[in-house]
């Protein structure tokens, strides 16, 4: 049996966010019955990251198992055609057995983008926060390196209850400025719900003035959600990349 590999691109907008949904259409529902219209067969297709409805991807990465002989090469041809405009596979390969796109995945990157600006965008409206308050750059990287190690990131997540092991470690957490635009890159072995966005609406609220550089320590240190700033809107966050 074959074990293979999907990169996926997608625009998150309409959907309600890349895990199969009872009432709602999500990324792994569409993919799934494009590959089964494909080499049908019922497989079941394995994400690398659960991300929330809006949420977007560059590189999220998916695994399923078959008995089909068709070449990957044609099935990145044959999947595509079946898919709607806003999913694109950007790979498909073939694997080892124990290959699996969750649980061999040593680190994921997000991107989150800010439009730092109070005039809004149409082009680029679904793919940022358009936030127009002028931000001390300076003062988020201070704190966003205390971030950066593993702590407990209970302050940082909206269902710390649904995690008994609320413990991450956050690699690296860039901020980086283009323009009227602000990136913020985070890599870390694992992510809690909604972590990168309390993160970025945080240093946000860092950024403009309205909490202390030193808030970040507090929070992880007290857990307390109702101290952190707010969860920036869902349209900003792109998962960039998976590593392995």
């Amino acid at each position: 049996m074959r074990n293979v590999r999907l990169t996926i691109e997608y625009e998150g907008t309409n959907y309600a966010g890349w895990q199969w949904q009872k009432n709602a259409i999500s990324v792994q529902e569409t993919l799934t019955h494009a590959v089964r219209t494909v080499i049908r067969e019922e497989v079941e297709i394995h994400g690398a990251g659960r991300t929330d409805a809006g949420v977007h991807a560059l590189g999220q990465v998916a695994n399923f198992k078959t008995y089909s002989a068709i070449p990957a090469k044609q099935l990145l041809r044959a999947i595509n055609f079946h898919l709607p405009q806003d999913i694109t596979i950007k790979d498909v390969a073939d694997m080892e057995e124990g290959f699996h796109a969750r649980y061999s995945a040593t680190s994921k990157v997000y991107r989150y983008t800010v439009l730092n600006d109070w005039l809004r965008t149409s082009l680029n409206r679904n793919f940022c926060y358009v936030y127009g308050f002028p931000l001390d750059l300076s003062k988020m990287m201070t704190a966003a390196q205390y971030l950066i190690g593993t702590h407990d990131f209970t302050s940082f997540t909206t269902k710390a209850l649904d995690n008994k092991d609320r413990i991450r470690t956050i690699k690296n957490l860039e901020i980086q400025k283009e323009g009227k635009y602000i990136y913020f890159v985070v890599e870390a072995n694992g992510f809690l719900y909604k972590m990168v966005r309390t993160i970025v609406g945080t240093l946000l609220e860092i950024g403009r003035g309205k909490m202390d550089v030193y808030l970040i320590r507090k929070l992880l240190e007290t857990g307390n959600r109702d101290d952190a700033g707010p969860t920036a809107p869902a349209k900003g966050l792109c998962m960039k990349e998976v590593k392995y």
